[in-house]
């Protein structure tokens, strides 16, 4: 029984912190799949349509299936961008698929930015030219994170959603 965990929204929202304790709390063998990484640091590519990136999160997502019982993937992932990568995860994991969208103010995730090591990289101009408001996948139910959730908060309800369902022999 694999299961994808799937964390979007706008820059600085906070999804690669929560990813990053939802792949310790789960512990070895969860692979985490950062858009960022793959993008911007593996491939140096742009983002947007006809994105290098998207066939190589695909060949990702398909080797966290095989190799990992917990695999996240986590990312801006403009939901028309990638589709394609969307219409893989439903078929490799079916029901087994845990999205969430952080569905915070442009303020909120500006706030959160200038808390973070990489807040000298981009600035606030970057982030509003990026911005998309309500960018929801459509094909795949997402569970709504807003401002007023915590990153504690975040990590033990991911978790707990995450686990519910899932048999004592599990490995995780």
């Amino acid at each position: 029984m694999k299961k994808l965990i799937i964390l979007r929204g706008n820059s600085g929202s906070g999804k690669t912190t929560v990813a990053t304790a939802l792949q310790h709390r789960f512990g070895r063998n969860t692979m985490m799949i950062p858009h960022d990484t793959v993008r911007r640091e593996m491939l140096w590519a742009h983002d947007g349509a006809g994105t290098p990136a998207l066939p190589l999160l695909i060949a990702l997502l398909r080797y966290g299936h095989a190799h990992s019982q917990v695999t996240i993937l986590e990312g801006i992932l403009d939901a028309e961008v990638y589709r394609p990568l969307f219409e893989e995860a439903i078929a490799l994991f079916g029901d087994d698929i845990h999205a969430y969208y952080y569905d915070l103010p442009f303020e909120e995730t500006l706030a959160r930015h200038e808390t973070k090591s990489v807040r000298f990289n981009f600035g606030e101009a970057d982030m509003r030219r990026w911005w998309k408001e309500k960018d929801f996948i459509g094909i795949i139910p997402e569970v709504i994170l807003t401002k007023d959730v915590s990153f504690d908060e975040a990590v033990e309800r991911i978790y707990g959603d995450v686990t519910r369902d899932i048999p004592d022999d599990f490995g995780v």
